[in-house]
């Protein structure tokens, strides 16, 4: 495994699909940057990152048959390595708020963000972007943001964390590989944000809403029942859950 350590860079993921075009990276090149300048999240949100401070990292996939409809299956794999990762250290309450934040109570100390190559229907190659929270104490723009160390009360090691969600990532892939797709989904499901409660949305539309999340579909789709046991999924772009 090659691990590229970088000062500063405009985007860890940015850099590895530049890495990736001008020479063969291998499985599991891994790009880590004490400073992203340009990082970013979902929906093209900023990922506000102190230098030094936290874990902002890229790891190359390749596969050699993936079918694109399978695609979340990747963040089922990436989010449970986090989850893992954060179960060691005994962080408390957590949970994914989907499609893959990873939350502890209701603040976010994790974004994963996956970008994915395609040889026509298969996933050739994926970018797996994670930026996790360690070190940082103050988030002058994020009110619902929080990491390890404010919720552990000491500072945390960066080496000995990158390498736990490396070797988490590592053993999940294995799994994947194995065929064990429906434990790692419902283990993820089982560890969705307010699942089961009732909960307020806004579609595309900004219009509020009430629901129950119940599950993902195979797709990746959130899974919500409406008033008189309606359930409609909604992709990403379809949907975003209040707090």
């Amino acid at each position: 495994m090659l691990i590229v350590k970088l000062d500063a860079t405009d985007s860890t993921n940015r850099y590895l699909k530049e890495l990736l075009l001008s020479e063969e990276a291998e499985d599991f090149t891994v790009v880590t940057a004490k400073e992203q300048l340009h990082g970013r999240g979902q929906r093209g949100a900023k990922w506000e990152s102190e230098s030094g401070k936290n874990l902002t990292i890229s790891v190359l996939k390749k596969f050699k048959q993936f079918p694109i409809s399978n695609q979340f299956m990747l963040n089922v794999c990436v989010s449970l390595a986090v989850l893992d990762t954060l179960n060691g250290l005994r962080i408390p309450d957590l949970t994914v708020k989907w499609p893959n934040d990873i939350l502890s109570g209701t603040s976010k100390i994790c974004g994963i963000l996956i970008e994915n190559m395609l040889n026509g229907s298969q996933i050739q190659t994926s970018i797996i972007g994670v930026g996790l929270n360690v070190n940082q104490q103050t988030f002058n723009t994020l009110s619902n943001a929080s990491s390890l160390k404010l919720l552990l009360g000491r500072t945390l090691n960066l080496e000995e964390v990158l390498h736990q969600v490396l070797n988490n990532l590592k053993t999940n892939f294995l799994r994947l590989e194995e065929g064990l797709n429906n434990e790692l989904w419902r283990r993820y499901e089982s560890k969705l944000f307010r699942k089961d409660k009732p909960s307020t949305f806004k579609d595309a539309q900004g219009n509020l809403f009430m629901g129950f999340i119940r599950k993902i579909s195979p797709q990746g789709k959130l899974v919500v029942e409406l008033e008189d046991a309606v359930f409609q999924e909604f992709d990403l772009k379809e949907i975003k859950l209040q707090y």
